[in-house]
């Protein structure tokens, strides 16, 4: 019995050149077959030009997207029909300058902000790891790296002679600047002076409600570098919109937060570091109830991954792995996929409702309870902030605008139009958006290819005022045009 329409399944009565974007969308997927002459309802309806198709077919796969697919020509009750095997690629594969990806059983043509994901990912990189255009070692604040590596010894996964350690010297060990001295996104992420002059949703925003968010009483904004961003975070909840009931234990008093701390901390070490930096706008958001705290960032669950894979045994993938690897080495949070578990296991302990975790709104959403004496917190006299924003007549949506509005957004609207880019050319792309000062040889080795390809191909983005050179040949740099 034929399996249905899937991922990686395709029927089609006929063939149509049409149909190598499908080849393509699985290529640059996880691969799938089409059969050519099975209809709809599975049914075998036969090719009548068989042999013509069997050398057409994998000539134009050829030509027009540049791999190679196994094509089967097979018969069942004296029809034939055709099996079209496509394997997944490694690189970008483009059909006529569109690149084409299959989700679900559905395909789609991918543009923008989500070509550029695509591309990192099939390169095998990360946002975090590319170079922080014109950051320099004076945008590091050396008493985050001093935060960090007395974190780290005290969590004995540094060595203790990294103290005396120039702030390069810890920048390079922990894989936060290259050989030629340039910064990371995750290095001025983690200690920059002022990450938001480089990135635009470097923030965490704090809201107190009363039942719903229609009723803001009072906001708060920290921002700063990421790496002491929770411990800002928690002092701001500890003195301004959570209790902590007082009690004796013998002599000594106890003032407990009224949701486990270990699992309060742990939720938003996931969420600053699963947040989605690179390509969106949107801060991360706590918003404090009468009854509960609902925190919130943009970081979508990996690919295969559900909320029921969060909550049983499963490995850690984290969308940031520089900036994953330094909250671990500080102590922060554990390898292995476990910050889930620990942040149930505290409630627990606690014997508190369970948290609700939810991936919704292109992110990561979970829900601690509160006990039900909550009361009103008193706004006259708060003044311990990072930033206040004047909530007056505004909606949380109306200060978010505001915020963006003045600001030079590139998060959300990078559109690369790659209309009639080839292969070769959208990976060039790709290795450009990670690295703009990226020479000839260098890419001549990456892709194997001779001076001359590599030449055509920029040329090409060139004269598609898709990229411009900035500077000299030998000190200059690649722009990506928007």
């Amino acid at each position: 019995m034929r399996d249905n329409e899937s991922q990686n399944i395709e029927y089609k009565s006929v063939w149509n050149d049409e149909y190598l974007k499908w080849i393509c969308g699985f290529a640059n997927a996880n691969g799938g077959k089409i059969y050519i002459g099975i209809d709809d309802n599975k049914n075998v309806v036969g090719v009548s030009n068989a042999k013509k198709l069997m050398e057409d077919i994998p000539n134009k796969i050829v030509n027009y997207l540049g791999i190679v697919a196994d094509v089967n020509l097979h018969s069942e009750n004296d029809l034939q029909y055709i099996e079209i095997v496509v394997k997944p690629s490694n690189v970008p594969i483009s059909y006529k300058g569109q690149v084409h990806y299959r989700s679900g059983a559905t395909k789609q043509e991918l543009k923008g902000v989500a070509l550029q994901q695509f591309v990192l990912k099939q390169l095998g990189k990360s946002w975090d790891d590319m170079i922080c255009n014109d950051a320099t070692l004076d945008d590091i604040d050396r008493s985050a790296v001093d935060y960090f590596v007395k974190k780290a010894i005290n969590a004995r996964r540094i060595n203790d002679s990294i103290a005396d350690d120039s702030t390069e010297s810890v920048l390079q060990n922990l894989k936060l600047i290259n050989s030629k001295g340039e910064i990371k996104n995750a290095g001025i992420l983690l200690f920059g002076k002022q990450p938001s002059e480089f990135f635009h949703s470097v923030q965490f925003k704090i809201g107190r409600f009363k039942a719903d968010e229609t009723d803001l009483i009072v906001q708060d904004v920290i921002e700063g570098n990421i790496i002491q961003m929770a411990d800002k975070v928690v002092d701001v909840l500890k003195s301004k919109y959570l209790h902590s009931p007082i009690h004796y234990e013998g002599l000594q008093r106890i003032e407990p937060l009224e949701i486990p701390e270990t699992s309060l901390r742990e939720a938003i070490f996931n969420a600053i570091i699963h947040k989605d930096y690179g390509f969106s706008s949107t801060s991360i958001q706590m918003k404090v109830y009468d009854d509960r705290i609902w925190l919130w960032n943009n970081g979508n669950l990996p690919d295969g991954y559900t909320i029921e894979t969060l909550l049983t045994e499963h490995s850690s993938q984290p969308r940031n792995p520089l900036i994953a690897e330094v909250f671990y080495r500080a102590g922060f949070i554990e390898a292995w996929g476990r910050g889930i578990k620990k942040i149930f296991d505290g409630v627990k302990n606690y014997k508190q409702k369970q948290p609700l975790l939810q991936s919704t709104m292109g992110g990561m959403l979970i829900e601690f309870f509160r006990n039900d004496n909550d009361t009103e917190i008193d706004t006259v006299n708060d003044t311990v902030t990072d930033t206040e924003i004047d909530t007056d007549n505004k909606t949380d949506n109306d200060v978010d605008n505001t915020k963006n509005n003045t600001k030079n957004d590139t998060g959300n609207n990078n559109k690369i139009d790659t209309e009639k880019l080839n292969s070769m050319e959208l990976q060039i792309l790709g290795t450009i958006a990670l690295n703009n000062k990226v020479s000839y040889t260098e890419l001549m080795n990456i892709f194997k290819v001779s001076r001359s390809t590599v030449a055509r191909a920029l040329k090409h983005l060139q004269e598609r005022n898709i990229i411009a050179r900035q500077g000299s040949d030998r000190k200059g740099y690649w722009q990506i045009k928007t």
